[in-house]
């Protein structure tokens, strides 16, 4: 969606698909970083966003065997020095709205698109199934952005080398009880448990080692719950709002890059190109940037103004790759060391005693916190809308 309003503000004709009729998917990522923050407010789009509900923060404390201490400060992390929890809907739909407002654009819901049509060698658009039966969508360029699941990846014959991680998600949300504690990103103790401060709720995460899903619902709801308030005792008033299995989601974590993006003709960005563990939530962040860069390379190649779109070289596609691959590598190695470390769920697992952590962390969170808060917070090679020095 942004890369479709950066063309189409550029004066190229871009067309969105959207397989739903509506954005409203919970359990979308819904993290949006201090870096994408400032390219938002560039687009123009932040007065809008600003007025819808979500919660911003400006440090996340992590808790460590029941000793808090300060993990991320994103204070001086770009202009904005926030990071914002927001439903991802609510930011489809304002960026659509912006773009819809652009006579290059358009924006086709509930169409989903399940393989590219060729011409040669040479990609010229895709085949979807849309709300009026099929249809065929021709383009000079497609991009697959439709996740770590890509059915254009595969349809365009790219694949993906799997880096493995040791952890499944299960996502969930609990009631906001009265008494809440600083903003607090993870509780880390038997279990790790990440609580996302919502309005009026917390959007929470139990990691479980890889495949034991079963093993969970197994135990039993109460036990489940149980097991989330002994981790993070402030949510015990409200657990009992997980009413029922089919309030909790399993995220299946995967680490994955694909060793090439593009075909003639067609380019993956996000996680189509890289898909990316939930943790720090930098997925978006990553996403976004893959298209501020595409977006960029493709208007400073000229796409738009020639006579003939579909000469466009390849080597303009590999040019945005060798741009945004090595920062998602190097943000999925570290997600991979945090994911064998503290990561890792080791249930019963022995962690530092309280006393010796409440020497240490003090140290620790002086050293890390504006460190970590840099790279969640805008992490490998930042994109701006500011054309890069080729």
């Amino acid at each position: 969606m942004i890369l479709g309003l950066l063309l189409a503000r550029a004066g190229i004709r871009t067309t969105v698909l959207e397989k739903h009729d509506d954005f409203l998917r919970d359990f979308r990522g819904d993290t949006i970083h201090p870096t994408t923050l400032d390219l938002l407010a560039d687009l123009g789009v932040m007065d809008a966003l600003e007025q819808i509900p979500h919660s911003a923060v400006t440090t996340l404390d992590a808790v460590v065997n029941g000793v808090r201490f300060r993990a991320a400060d994103f204070t001086r992390v770009a202009r904005s020095g926030q990071l914002w929890f927001m439903p991802q809907w609510d930011l489809l739909d304002t960026i659509a709205s912006a773009a819809q407002e652009l006579p290059s654009f358009t924006l086709m819901m509930g169409t989903t698109a399940h393989e590219v049509v060729r011409s040669g060698n040479r990609v010229t658009g895709v085949r979807a199934d849309g709300p009026d039966g099929p249809v065929t969508v021709s383009a000079d360029l497609t991009i697959a952005a439709d996740g770590r699941n890509s059915t254009l990846r595969g349809s365009a014959g790219l694949g993906l080398h799997e880096s493995g991680a040791p952890i499944d998600v299960l996502w969930f949300r609990v009631d906001r009880p009265a008494a809440t504690p600083p903003d607090t990103i993870a509780y880390l103790a038997s279990d790790t448990i990440i609580t996302i401060p919502r309005t009026d709720y917390y959007q929470c995460a139990l990691l479980i080692p890889k495949g034991e899903m079963t093993t969970v619902r197994d135990e039993g709801l109460d036990a489940f719950r149980a097991r989330v308030a002994s981790a993070v005792p402030f949510l015990r008033p409200t657990i009992d709002s997980v009413g029922a299995w089919e309030d909790v989601k399993l995220l299946d974590v995967r680490i994955a890059h694909a060793r090439r993006w593009h075909r003639p003709g067609f380019l993956l960005i996000g996680d189509a190109a890289h898909p990316m563990s939930p943790a720090f939530g930098v997925g978006i962040n990553y996403a976004i940037q893959d298209a501020v860069a595409a977006a960029r390379v493709l208007v400073g190649a000229g796409v738009g103004i020639r006579a003939d779109l579909g000469s466009l070289d390849e080597a303009v596609l590999r040019r945005i790759q060798r741009r945004r691959a090595l920062p998602a590598r190097l943000m999925q190695q570290i997600q991979r060391i945090v994911h064998h470390t503290v990561g890792r769920p080791q249930r019963g697992r022995r962690l530092p005693p309280k006393a010796l952590l409440r020497i240490g962390t003090p140290v620790v969170s002086v050293l890390v916190r504006h460190v970590a808060g840099r790279l969640v917070g805008a992490g490998f090679r930042p994109e701006r809308l500011d054309r890069p020095r080729q």
